[in-house]
């Protein structure tokens, strides 16, 4: 214990004696360390936060529109809309095996919301009472949508959070009514805030029964089609499965409306499993490449140390002649200079860490813009750079050091 004390007092003296190069090849250390903890770390929270952004939407949610098709079998010159119905919707759900659930929307950006306190014109949504179990609909009071409401056809609406601030500003909404286009429906329910920041689309939205949607609120500019619908989602058995279930919907819609399902363009549609996994090879891509520049930063850092432990052995080289003259063992000395290299690597990288947590941080504290979570230090990242500075510091203080004991006692006092 009492020549680990000394050699500990030695590495401090030294290292002061050599205040800037010291100061130098920590910095550079941890620099590397800091940078590989951040950028990584960085790159999570924008993973993270995109994640987060798509479980908003709802788990493996796929969305279908109407779309365009070829006007005649096999031509590609002249194309023609065709508009998804109701028909679509009870197909897609008794001959879609793959197909776990699936809703019909109608979707309207010009019905008037008036309460007694405010007017609003956000997205009105006729949906299912299935709506929320495919898409995220967290409730703040009162309750959803249920099958009476549906079946019966009733007048009631839930109200998306900006949606409630605005029509009901400081008063309860919950056991009110509001008017749409002069009809007037019972709100029993409003939704939680829904995303970050000051994009409010999403929370301007409210909700009606999709059967009271349809004899008030019909889908406009669809021509003579009857029972057309907006849009549809549907979820696979499986995330597995999500293509087979998605060529299974293409098949229904191409054969109710004449055309060839093996028709990409004919499809206007949105696949989020897909989505989700492309943005993942991304960010594993992204990541790689942080990681890389870190680890890179921290290998120079390292190549810095072994450089000074050199330095320091050839600038004591009379120092270790005496002490070995004296009876010093060449374990004693390489066990010096080992402890020193160690020491500096270790110090160095602790540093890195602590300044990377502290601005980290200091970054949670900041508003997160859209699609960011807050950055944090990730737990295989961290490891990696501990077991790099392990080999950063048995690498930068193993070589120096056997050298600093190989010398002779005889050559090292004779050199000037």
């Amino acid at each position: 214990m009492r020549l680990l004390f000394e050699i500990s007092s030695q590495t401090l003296r030294t290292l002061w004696a050599h205040k800037l190069r010291s100061f130098l090849t920590m910095f550079g250390i941890a620099w590397g360390v800091g940078s590989l903890l951040l950028l990584v770390g960085l790159g999570e929270g924008f993973r993270s936060g995109n994640r987060k952004q798509f479980d908003e939407l709802g788990e493996n949610v796929m969305f279908i529109w109407s779309g365009r098709a070829p006007a005649v079998g096999g031509s590609f010159t002249g194309m023609r809309q065709y508009y998804l119905t109701y028909k679509d919707y009870l197909d897609v759900s008794t001959e879609a095996p793959d197909v776990k659930a699936v809703v019909p929307v109608i979707s309207r950006g010009d019905i008037r919301a008036v309460s007694d306190y405010f007017t609003s014109s956000g997205q009105l949504m006729g949906v299912p009472a299935a709506f929320s179990e495919l898409r995220y609909m967290p409730m703040s009071e009162g309750r959803w949508l249920n099958g009476f409401d549906d079946n019966q056809k009733r007048a009631v609406i839930v109200l998306g959070d900006e949606a409630r601030r605005l029509l009901f500003p400081g008063h309860p909404s919950v056991g009110n009514t509001i008017l749409l286009n002069g009809i007037r429906f019972e709100v029993i329910g409003t939704l939680k805030r829904i995303g970050h920041g000051d994009n409010n689309t999403v929370n301007l939205r409210i909700f009606i029964p999709f059967n009271t949607m349809r004899q008030y609120f019909p889908p406009q500019n669809v021509g003579s089609v009857q029972d057309a619908i907006s849009f549809m989602n549907y979820q696979p058995r499986t995330r597995d499965v999500h293509e087979v279930a998605k060529t299974e919907v293409h098949k229904i819609i191409a054969r109710n409306h004449g055309f060839d399902y093996t028709l990409p363009e004919a499809f206007d549609e949105w696949d989020t499993i897909k989505t989700v996994d492309q943005v993942g090879k991304i960010f594993d891509a992204m990541n790689l490449f942080l990681g890389s520049v870190g680890l890179v930063t921290l290998a120079l850092g390292a190549i810095g140390i072994i450089n000074i432990m050199l330095v320091a052995v050839a600038d004591r080289t009379r120092e270790i002649g005496l002490r070995k003259a004296l009876g010093a063992t060449n374990r004693s000395i390489m066990f010096q200079f080992f402890i020193e290299g160690a020491f500096l690597t270790l110090l160095s990288g602790g540093l890195g860490m602590g300044g990377a947590a502290a601005l980290m941080a200091v970054l949670s504290t900041l508003p997160q813009p859209p699609g960011f979570d807050t950055p944090k230090l990730v737990p295989t990242t961290a490891a990696l750079a501990i077991g790099s500075l392990a080999f950063a510091g048995v690498v930068a203080g193993l070589y120096p050091a056997r050298k600093a004991a190989t010398l002779q006692p005889v050559d090292a006092l004779r050199k000037e």
